[in-house]
């Protein structure tokens, strides 16, 4: 599956597949084959943050 281009959009599906499935972001890059920098970055530029703690970005 190819992730989003557009960053509120990835936004979006990244916080929903957290919730729903994966214990934390870098288990949710290991099944998926997904570079967590590239998402990071991606969602930095549009002022999203990842939260360990909460398992989101917010």
């Amino acid at each position: 599956m190819s992730l989003p281009k557009d960053p509120f959009i990835l936004y979006s599906m990244i916080n929903m597949k957290l919730r729903d499935s994966y214990p934390s972001l870098d288990a949710l890059c290991d099944d998926m084959g997904e570079d967590r920098k590239e998402i990071e970055k991606t969602l930095a530029e549009a002022g999203f943050e990842y939260n360990i703690q909460t398992n989101q970005f917010a």
